[in-house]
């Protein structure tokens, strides 16, 4: 008989595989078992689509036999079977799933998950194992073959005799060593362990001949041992389990089963509904946000049961843009075992499931917010970009949704407030929510802008983030109260006006000059209102901010969108009076303060300096 070799690349995966890929070893057993239940899954989404298939969930099970003797584990299954292009297409090539095949051929897509039979997961059985033997018969072949492997040197495949439909897989465990016992996976006590750690919801009978003992006849005392045949497995979903009975362990342990995240749960959310629309669901906000999440790659939704069987994987209906970030599941008994794609997006009872979620969500959010600030913290400094995105996205129409669940930095709390405790705190005098833009909360502290407001003693939210100002012009106001940035040209702060007008008149001619000799780079030239000890800053007129400018321009179909910028000088700093005396005497220099006082404005905001070195020059000639 030819032994067939693996391919190269497949060698060297499964070299890895044996000896790093899996930090615990006991997992091949979940593997396998998870295998197994995809291979009866097949069989009965066939039984759906084929009239002559009868599906009778009694008739199918996976069954677990340890033989200490001759040191082998036997798990077998009474799923779909393979063919001999099957065993040799699907093993022979490590990571090729025959789900995925399956999936194809059978035009499932999305429409109903399975996990992969026979991808790289099967091979973590050579991890315990010396020979992995998988005899298989397909449904509706009349032959059976034998699969053999002592890992990485290649594979046999031979005809072999198999009465029933379905998969055995044979393991030769690994003798112990004194680092590792691999005896321990033929001991009962463990597989149980292991059953029920990885696979107590596995929804087919999990199958295993247990010792007991009962007494013995004709004696009190005495009892005697017998091999039973015991389920292992609950088989009842976690979702369908009493709350009361559950640990955060429990849940912790079916994220990480479900492959939602490799962090915890930061807040899990376990709801039943019986009612208009009957459901259950468990969702979880993770810790951390996905290295993916900003990226094509990542797919929005939760898994989608019907009655305990999974129809779609990424059910995306199920969540909104602002929540995508959620993981978990929905059972609902009301959605049908066939149902497609196209169906699910105009149901009605998915509208219902999908509205109750995420009032749910938002309930359970500000519930944290309220009861424990720091994990809401760690929350929102994770996903509260997400929120934001929602408020701005689809023309503001969830900004009611969202707007009770935003948080930004206070320059008075130097931390973290949400608009509703700004507004809470606001003077009687005070007109506006006050923010400001930057790069970083220490900018912003020092931006000039900032200084009247401040002086007034008004609180201002500091906006660090590229879609902060985007998404709060799409809000305008809350409780009432409209925003303004600090920059804005009216900050709506009553002043004594009289001195200001004098100077604007007296000094009419100097700002017509130099708004001549700045002509197209800024709107206009005006004494400020708002600084005090700083010489210059950039305000604007218009809808575009300085910030807003920037977020545009940085984006590939840039259209060189600019802010109507006006140049503000403070006539109480000792720099105006040098302007003054350069406009009566000295041109040249009034042009030369004038593009260094511009240019300084320019740095402030983090804007790009048209001619660095003509800049660098200007400089010079001062100081000469």
């Amino acid at each position: 008989m030819e032994k067939k070799q693996f391919q190269a690349e497949s060698k060297r995966l499964l070299d890895l595989m044996i000896n790093s890929i899996y930090t615990h070893r006991e997992v091949f057993l979940r593997e396998l078992i998870s295998n197994a239940s995809d291979a009866i899954d097949k069989i009965y989404y066939k039984a759906l689509t084929d009239d002559s298939l009868r599906f009778d969930q009694n008739s199918y099970y996976i069954k677990i036999e340890a033989e200490k003797e001759n040191r082998t584990l036997k798990i077998i299954d009474t799923g779909i079977g393979m063919t001999k292009e099957e065993l040799e297409n699907n093993l022979g090539v490590i990571a090729k799933s025959g789900s995925l095949a399956f999936k194809k051929e059978n035009e499932l897509k999305d429409g109903y998950d399975i996990i992969g039979q026979f991808g790289v997961g099967f091979y973590a059985a050579f991890m315990v194992a010396d020979v992995v033997t998988v005899i298989s018969k397909a449904l509706g072949s009349d032959e059976a073959y034998k699969w053999e492997s002592e890992g990485a040197d290649g594979y046999t495949i031979e005809p072999w005799q198999k009465d029933s439909v379905g998969t055995e897989i044979i393991l030769k465990i690994k003798d112990n060593t004194e680092e590792d016992q691999f005896g321990e996976f033929l001991e009962e006590y463990r597989l149980k362990e292991i059953i029920k750690k990885y696979s107590d919801f596995i929804r087919y009978p999990i199958k295993m001949d247990v010792t007991v003992s009962k007494p013995k006849e004709d004696s009190e005392n005495e009892y005697v041992d017998f091999k039973e045949e015991q389920t292992i497995n609950s088989m009842v979903p976690i979702w369908k389990k009493n709350k009361n009975d559950l640990t955060d362990e429990d849940y912790e342990k079916f994220y990480h089963e479900k492959r939602y995240g490799f962090d915890k749960p930061l807040k899990t959310i376990h709801t039943s509904v019986d009612g208009a629309v009957r459901y259950h669901a468990i969702l979880f906000i993770p810790e951390n946000i996905p290295f993916d999440y900003y990226s094509k790659e990542y797919e929005k939704g939760l898994e989608l049961y019907s009655n305990g069987v999974l129809i779609m994987n990424k059910c995306a209906d199920l969540l909104p843009d602002y929540f995508s970030f959620v993981k978990g599941m929905v059972d609902s008994e009301d959605l049908s075992l066939n149902i497609s794609r196209e169906m699910l997006q105009h149901d009605r009872q998915l509208k219902r499931i999908e509205k109750n979620i995420n009032k749910k969500i938002k309930s359970e959010l500000l519930s944290l917010l309220k009861n424990d600030r720091e994990k809401y913290e760690k929350f929102f400094n994770s996903f509260g970009r997400q929120l934001k995105y929602g408020v701005y996205s689809d023309f503001g129409s969830h900004k009611e949704v969202l707007q009770d669940l935003l948080m930004f930095y206070s320059s008075k709390e130097k931390k973290l407030v949400t608009l509703d405790e700004y507004v809470s705190r606001m003077p009687e005098d005070q007109k506006y929510i006050y923010y400001a833009s930057g790069d970083s909360n220490e900018r912003i502290e020092k931006l000039p802008q900032t200084e009247l407001v401040a002086d007034k003693g008004y609180e201002i939210l500091y906006f660090t983030d590229e879609i902060d100002e985007f998404a709060i012009r799409m809000l305008m106001t809350y409780k009432e109260k409209e925003f303004k940035s600090v920059s804005s040209g009216d900050l709506g702060i009553e002043e004594d006006q009289t001195n200001t007008d004098e100077e604007l008149n007296e000094n009419k001619d100097l700002f017509e000059k130099m708004k001549d000799i700045l002509a197209g780079k800024v709107k206009d030239v005006r004494i400020s209102k708002r600084l005090k000890t700083h010489p210059v800053c950039l305000s604007t007129d218009g809808e575009i901010s300085i910030e807003m400018e920037k977020v545009l321009n940085a984006m590939p179909d840039s259209q060189g969108i600019k802010a109507d910028k006006v140049l503000e000088i403070n006539a109480h700093h000792e720099v105006f009076q040098s302007l003054k005396a350069a406009f009566e005497k000295d041109q040249e220099k009034l042009a030369l303060y004038t593009n260094l006082l511009y240019n300084q404005a320019l740095l402030i905001e983090g804007l790009p300096i048209q001619d660095p070195v003509e800049f660098t020059n200007d400089i010079c000639k001062v100081m000469v």
